[in-house]
Order: C-alpha cells, then structure tokens, then sequence
C-alpha cells in the first residue's frame, strides 16, 4: 500500500485549489469526490462503485479479513494499525464470502478504500444509519492516529474499520458498506449567528414552540406520545436473536429480534444500560442542499446515554418533505439507568457549508432508503405489522 502513496509532497497545492477563495471551503460534494476519485486522491483496491458515492460522502468497503483483537486500540503516532494487529490481534477471519463477527467481541478489518490528502484537506468518519440501526458500533482508524473517525491533512496511507456488535452477532463480507467518509477542504466558519440565520431563511428544525439553538447546534427533542398521542413510540431490541446478514434487505421478521415500545401515559420509559432502542425525534429534520449536518451522539449535558450512532445527514435530508423528516435515533444508556420523557432534548445537530451544492440530492431519486421515515428500524427488516 505505501508504494502508492511515495512521491508527491502532500502539503503542495493541487490544480484548482486556490487558498484564498472562501468558495471553496467546506464538505466535498459528490461530484468534487468523484473528482478526488478520478485524480487517485481516493483509492481502492477494488475499483469504486458508482452509488458509494453519496451527495456529500463516501461509502466504505470492508475488505477480506477481519481481525479479531482483545480491545479496541489507536495505533498512536508513527505506529500501524498492522502493526498492533501483529502485536496483540488473536487470530484472522476471512470474511471474502461472509462469516459471522460475534457479538460482544472486537474486529480490525482493512477497508478497500485508502486516502492521500492533499493541501487543506481532512476527513472524517460515521457509521452508515443501517449500521448504527444495528447497534454495531464502527470507528474508522488510520495509521498513526491518536483519535477515531478523523484523518488529518496530508495522510496518505490505509483505513480500518473497528467494528464490535452490541446486541446482535452480524454476517459481512468483503464488499459490505458499514461506514461513510466525508472529505473536508480548510476550516468553514461556524456560529450560533450564522445557524440563527440559515434557521429563519429554511427551518432546520420543524419545533412546534421554536428549535433550541446552543452556540452552533440546534437541538431535538424525543417523541414518546407517538401517532395522535398513543401508540408505538420506538422498539427494543432483544437479547437472544439468530444472526443478522447486513446486507440483506427486507428479510427479517423484526418481531424475531425487537420489542414494541408503547407511548406510556406521559411516564417516558427507563433506559437499561444492557438494553439498545430505537426511538425517533418528535420534529421533522430538514437539511438545505447547500449545507450537511452531523449529530452528536454523546452529550453529558442532557444525559448519560448516546443518542446516536449514525451522525451523517446528507444534503437534501428532509428537503421538499413538508414539516421535514424525522430522525431516528439509536439509544443506549451508559453506565446507569436513565429517565427519558416525552418532548426532553436528546440530541444536537450541527450544520456545516458544502464546498459546492451537490449534483444530486438525498432522497428517493437516489434510492436514499430512510428519505421519508417516521420510526424505522434498519433495512434489513420488513415493514412492522
């Protein structure tokens, strides 16, 4: 892998790239991707398939072995994620036509895609929503990396996925798409007055009684009235279930592996720390073509659980959907067990400029298959009911 990465200066300004103009700061559109693809800044071992490009991310691909480690790890500066695998990994899984990483344990598998970053470019991880919908939870490391699902400029070099299912034991194989990539040029200027602003020209947040904003996020709240003030306001999921193939969609019974969740008479629901759920937002999101957005999972201020594994919301999110589109949030208490009530915030997004407004938009034309959710488990189950 290093061979390809051994002869331009990383820190030299690319054709085009002009430091200066403010134009061209913020999150790489798909079409600016298809373009680092095309110039070999994004690289893949097996060539890139034309719908891993996302409006404003990547979709990336395990490769063929994933290595079962004792904990998860960074390698720290000027050492490998190879190299800690040598050191304590416990053995390899070729997983080229599917096997079964086993809940509870910890994986290291090489990834497909590599990146050589150029002048003012960084990148950033998530889990895909499928993924997170599933309680796995996947971090992106890179060599030398001293923090997970961030890449600074100028690495050129491999990515690895760390993957640990929570709640099911899970069926991937070279080729399944757990995580996105998002490519960043220089550092766009936030504030809580440009947020106020985009607020009042295109509602971010569809709040009955106005979004709170704090700093540069605006917050959501947690349906648990569910439709016309009863009914179902989420599922849990359960303890002892067969294995789950990520990449089939719409196999599984999802009574076979979740609990409904009922609204409770405004009493909210006690979040389990060994339990994992999936509720929804009680507002609609929308994102503007022109901008991404990302939710903070984990946010002691309103609590000690983390409301979200999948932070990307893709340009176009909820956009021509009268009153937005809902969020759905994977929850799972941390240590202790924690009151959650109906219209409490639980959640943060943070709103961030494309470098240019994408070619193509989130949602149904694209085949986006949560572009109008209510409470939705993950695509790999049947509709409930």
């Amino acid at each position: 892998m290093s061979a390809l990465f051994a002869t331009e200066d990383p820190n030299a300004e690319r054709p085009g790239e002009r430091p200066n103009d403010p134009q061209a700061t913020g999150i790489m559109p798909c079409q600016t991707l298809a373009e680092l693809i095309r110039n070999h800044e994004i690289i893949a071992l097996k060539e890139i398939e034309a719908d891993q490009i996302q409006p404003a991310s990547l979709d990336l691909r395990l490769g063929a072995t994933a290595y079962r480690v004792p904990a998860s790890f960074l390698p720290g500066a000027d050492n490998t994620v190879m190299g800690k695998i040598r050191e304590f990994g416990m053995y390899p899984v070729d997983i080229t036509g599917g096997a079964v990483l086993e809940r509870g344990s910890v994986y290291i598998v090489p990834l497909m895609e590599s990146v050589a970053l150029g002048f003012r470019m960084t990148a950033f991880a998530n889990p895909k929503s499928s993924t997170g919908r599933l309680d796995i939870f996947t971090r992106m490391i890179a060599d030398g990396g001293t923090g997970f699902d961030r890449i600074e400029s100028g690495y050129r070099g491999p990515l690895y996925a760390e993957i640990a299912p929570r709640t099911f034991s899970v069926v991937v194989r070279a080729g399944s798409r757990l995580n996105q990539l998002r490519v960043r040029r220089g550092s766009p200027p936030t504030s809580e007055a440009a947020l106020k602003r985009l607020h009042e020209l295109t509602p971010l947040v569809h709040a009955r009684d106005g979004a709170t904003i704090r700093e540069d996020n605006i917050g959501v709240t947690l349906d648990l009235a569910g439709e016309s003030g009863g009914g179902l306001v989420g599922y849990r999921a359960k303890k002892h279930t067969d294995v789950i193939d990520v990449d089939k969609k719409a196999h599984y019974d999802p009574i076979d592996f979740w609990e409904p969740v009922h609204a409770r008479g405004g009493r909210g629901i006690v979040l389990n720390p060994d339990d994992f759920y999936i509720l929804a937002t009680r507002e609609g999101v929308t994102v503007p073509p022109d901008h991404a957005a990302e939710m903070i999972a984990y946010d002691t201020m309103v609590g000690e659980f983390r409301v979200h594994y999948a932070g990307f919301f893709d340009p176009g999110f909820g956009w021509g959907v009268e009153g937005g589109t809902r969020a759905v949030l994977e929850v799972r208490s941390h240590e202790v067990p924690f009151l959650l009530e109906h219209e409490q915030i639980v959640g943060w997004l943070r709103y961030e400029k494309l470098a240019a407004v994408p070619d193509r938009l989130y949602g149904q034309d694209i085949g986006s298959h949560y572009a109008r959710q209510g409470l939705t488990l993950g695509k790999q189950f049947k509709a409930w009911g």
